[in-house]
């Protein structure tokens, strides 16, 4: 891979991953556009993905950390709370347990623990799919087409009013089945997930905060998933000089892109992605027909 492939490919993984306009889908078709080589772009994909979780960390490390000293305090107190249990069962008097979701903080954890869950397990069920869905053009364009409707669906929502304290989770269920789907080439992640919290009421900057940070486990997953198919491919000096180029564009380009989708959420800018969308998507089955 040369430093220009990478370049352009760490522009596209930056600011897809976070746009709504499908990242999976876009790395596909630049793939086949600059005919990067895929036993190599494994692992650029591997890279390119820990790039975009800086950019993620960068834009909302204050959260981050607050929510990660709530799920090892959820931890502690759901330990205690099984010691508990089992005093319990013997003592005469019973010790109360202790409320697990006590602030929003610790609730948004919670949510997060549950939306992962159905993502997780659609992200392996799907994997081999995904990976079938990504060697055509047609796939990928047919599915940034349904992201086309669905950022149009979404600007015609009403204004939810939905945050921690106030959202259920089963709202954190659907999110998180809507991201396990996205991992289709094609359909965004970012703009799936944002309409899912849309559609179950959440505020629009609440919205945009939870998909991005609930980005952070699936992308990890998807790593752990690509590095099991990297195997002993060897490289060139100039390819591993090429990917931390890559990996840099990735997390400078992320981070201004997770900024600019706070403002398009917000004041309804969807529907000029999905003009973007559905206009890729055409050209990309048309080129697949082309093909044939």
């Amino acid at each position: 891979m040369s430093i220009i492939q990478a370049i352009i490919m760490g522009i596209v993984q930056g600011l897809t991953e976070f746009l709504p306009v499908s990242s999976s889908g876009h790395l596909a078709i630049m793939k086949h556009l600059l005919g990067v080589n895929t036993d190599t772009g494994i692992l650029f994909d591997v890279l390119l993905h820990f790039a975009t979780l800086i950019a993620v960390f960068a834009v909302m490390y204050r959260d981050i950390i607050k929510l990660l000293v709530d799920f090892f305090g959820i931890v502690r107190d759901v330990c205690i709370n099984i010691g508990r249990f089992f005093s319990n069962l013997t003592a005469i008097h019973k010790k109360p347990y202790i409320v697990l979701a006590s602030t929003s903080y610790r609730k948004f954890v919670i949510m997060l623990i549950i939306s992962t869950i159905p993502t997780g397990i659609l992200g392996v069920l799907l994997s081999k799919v995904v990976e079938s869905a990504s060697m055509a053009l047609l796939i990928p364009g047919i599915c940034l087409i349904a992201t086309g409707l669905i950022l149009f669906l979404s600007d015609m929502l009403k204004e939810g009013r939905k945050k921690p304290k106030n959202a259920n989770y089963g709202d954190a269920f659907v999110v998180g089945v809507t991201q396990g789907v996205a991992v289709l080439p094609g359909l965004s992640r970012s703009g799936t997930t944002i309409a899912a919290c849309l559609l179950c009421g959440f505020d629009r900057k609440f919205a945009v905060k939870y998909s991005f940070i609930m980005s952070m486990p699936a992308i990890l997953g998807a790593m752990i998933l690509e590095l099991k198919d990297i195997g002993g491919t060897p490289l060139a000096g100039s390819d591993i000089a090429a990917y931390i180029v890559g990996m840099i564009v990735a997390a400078a380009v992320g981070f201004f892109a997770i900024r600019i989708m706070l403002n398009v959420v917000m004041n309804r800018f969807f529907k000029y992605f999905a003009f973007y969308c559905l206009a890729v998507g055409a050209i990309s089955i048309i080129a697949f027909l082309v093909k044939m």
